[in-house]
């Protein structure tokens, strides 16, 4: 974790000023301009806030426990899958009140399951892994002043283009012809929604039974007490998947499902379309429901991840903790390589964690259900394998 830097108020002021600017100049540029909605700007905005003051990423969360045996971070997630899977259920019974129909949630991310979405959870769960963080992670981390974060965001670009070229033979293999689970066509929504809760639960349970003690009560605290916990200290874990699991269901309802790769993968392919790497269309690509990449369909995904990052480096700065912290070439090199894994993996997962995982489970589908053991599984074995070792320095 990073630890509060001690600058003073006149530099964390000049960082708030500058993310507040970013937000306004992505509002009057975008929003104003027409080409992006402002709800992905506010949601962008509470987005940042969220993931910077809760520090909510899934590789940060899970070295925690695995690491130091703090089950807090896991909890977050979980609070955070099931704070969004009861809203999305209260938007899809109106939307669709019939789920025994033919047809899907409009635009919720179920994709579709096989041994191709394992391998790419488990791509990107390694990448997370050697780069240090999801890619939400390096998009709120950038806004805290990350050296790893450009080079890793980078990588992930060039994974996306790699997930491009492969993935028409995958479609034309596999994908084609892979099922689209969406859980309450089989469950309904009651069954589906219970089923959940109860995977949820039952992950929960043995990590509730970890939780360190509870400290003892203090009195209650004044002005200065409450301010400094809201804008300077980290806030709790479950504060923040509780938060990230509310905008996930508004986003649903009034955008699109929560996702951040959307506008990075559309570059990548808006590059090497124009290079003459890709084809200009790629076959089934654009018809199943996920991050979509069409030129036309990103608009609003950047103001969101614009809006994410101006509202970190806000944040981060008004609680003194933005610093240009420097990195080995190693550490560049991992991330680069760890970034490849993740753009790769999102490309042909058609999302990343927020995208599939979150958004998936919230929706019902069963493809966020396997990307996310993937991920997990990935994420588990590689912090276990590179571990620090007993009595290393």
């Amino acid at each position: 974790m990073r630890a509060e830097a001690g600058a003073g108020w006149g530099p964390r002021l000049l960082g708030l000023a500058a993310g507040l600017a970013g937000l306004a100049a992505i509002w009057w540029f975008l929003v104003r301009g027409g080409t992006g909605p402002l709800t992905a700007l506010i949601l962008g905005g509470l987005g940042g806030l969220a993931m910077q003051r809760g520090r909510f990423c899934l590789l940060c969360l899970t070295r925690d426990f695995v690491r130091g045996g703090d089950p807090r971070g896991l909890l977050a997630v979980l609070a955070a899958l099931a704070t969004g899977l009861l809203g999305y259920l209260v938007v899809l019974t109106n939307w669709l009140p019939n789920p025994a129909g033919p047809g899907l949630p409009p635009d919720a991310h179920v994709g579709p399951v096989s041994w191709v979405l394992v391998v790419a959870g488990l791509s990107f769960g390694t990448g997370m892994v050697l780069s240090g963080a999801c890619i939400a992670g390096h998009l709120y981390r950038l806004g805290e002043g990350s050296s790893r974060a450009p080079v890793s965001l980078l990588g992930a670009a060039t994974g996306f283009g790699l997930g491009f070229a492969t993935w028409p033979s995958l479609y034309d293999t596999t994908l084609r012809e892979a099922p689209v689970v969406w859980l309450p066509h089989h469950l309904g929504y009651t069954g589906s929604a219970a089923l959940a809760l109860a995977l949820l639960a039952a992950a929960a349970w043995p990590l509730l039974r970890r939780l360190p003690a509870r400290p003892a009560r203090a009195a209650a605290p004044d002005a200065a007490t409450l301010l400094r916990a809201v804008f300077v200290q980290r806030w709790p874990a479950w504060s923040g998947g509780v938060l990230v699991g509310l905008l996930g269901a508004v986003a649903y309802l009034r955008d699109e499902p929560l996702g951040v790769t959307a506008a990075l993968g559309g570059a990548a392919r808006w590059v090497g379309t124009a290079q003459g790497w890709l084809p200009a269309r790629i076959g089934g690509l654009d018809g199943f429901a996920g991050c979509a990449t069409a030129p036309d369909a990103v608009g609003g995904n950047l103001v969101f991840v614009l809006g994410l990052v101006a509202a970190s480096l806000a944040a981060a700065s008004l609680a003194g903790q933005f610093s240009l912290a420097r990195s080995s070439a190693r550490q560049q090199l991992q991330s680069l390589a760890g970034g490849v894994l993740m753009g790769w993996g999102a490309m042909t997962a058609l999302g990343c964690t927020i995208g599939v995982l979150l958004s998936g489970v919230m929706a019902g589908a069963l493809s966020g259900w396997v990307f996310g053991a993937a991920v997990l599984a990935a994420v588990w074995g590689g912090l276990w394998l590179t571990r620090p070792r007993t009595g290393q320095a």
